[in-house]
């Protein structure tokens, strides 16, 4: 499992498609307007773009049109020749994974809690199926129910964490190894960068040390920390990043597909 583009590939006598897999079916969407963007591609330059580049490009532009942040994104991935549907439902995050569960997935394939929480951010938009859902939600309200709290009272205090403060060790990576790099997270905002770096220096450090989630008014019950994530001050395009360059497939491994009708992508073009 991993960045390869293979849920794009359809079932054939020799493959299971990913499509099917609990977490991706009647979810994942779009694989139509995939196959338009390829067909594109491969007209103007055959074998050049890699359909897992492709859709790690489409996910950048899709959320930078959506009013999101946008981001630099990796390139050279290849394609993989073959799916995995049983690694699919046993390794994708489901919607009744717990927290623990949920952070397990992540780590194993090198992601963290502030990736966990970025990412599940991204459900800013979208939709979800009634049956995810209602047990979730079912159980929160008996929960509020059983203190004489109601609906409203549910919905107001899920948005309270409007201020809060974070610790170094969660911060250094991005300001002085971003993905292995040796360099700074690029996506973060310069200004918010130093005054991160002023309280968190590369040696001899305070790993504990306190910073503030929401640098403008940090003391105060406001919008201001979602408004900070639009101007590059937040985890959501380094966590996509990450995820992006969870075991793709370079150099001499896999292939670039070539894409023939009906959405189906031939492993031996």
């Amino acid at each position: 499992m991993g960045c390869d583009g293979s849920i794009l590939l359809d079932n054939s006598t020799s493959i299971v498609s990913e499509k099917y897999a609990k977490p991706n079916n009647n979810s994942v969407r779009g694989f139509t307007v995939v196959d338009d963007v390829k067909a594109a591609l491969e007209k103007a330059c055959p074998g050049v773009v890699s359909c897992a580049d492709l859709l790690t490009i489409a996910a950048e532009v899709s959320v930078e049109l959506s009013g999101g942040p946008r981001w630099r994104v990796p390139l050279g991935r290849r394609d993989g020749t073959t799916a995995n549907l049983t690694a699919a439902n046993s390794l994708l995050p489901s919607p009744r994974n717990n927290l623990t569960m949920l952070q397990r997935k992540f780590a194993a394939v090198g992601l963290g809690d502030t990736d966990l929480v970025a990412l599940s951010g991204a459900h800013t938009f979208g939709r979800a199926q009634c049956q995810f859902v209602t047990d979730r939600l079912t159980m929160l309200q008996r929960k509020f129910a059983a203190v004489g709290l109601g609906d409203t009272d549910l919905v107001a205090l899920s948005g309270a964490h409007t201020f809060g403060r974070a610790q170094c060790q969660f911060v250094t990576d991005r300001l002085y190894n971003f993905s292995k790099t040796g360099m700074p997270d690029p996506t973060l905002d310069g200004g918010y960068r130093a005054l991160l770096a002023g309280s968190c220096p590369r040696r001899h450090g305070n790993r504990s040390a306190l910073n503030d989630l929401d640098p403008t008014t940090p003391d105060a019950f406001d919008k201001n920390y979602f408004t900070n994530l639009q101007g590059n001050r937040g985890s959501f395009a380094a966590a996509m990043i990450n995820m992006g360059n969870i075991k793709p497939l370079t150099g001499g491994q896999g292939e670039l597909t070539a894409m023939q009708a009906k959405g189906i992508y031939d492993a031996n073009p």
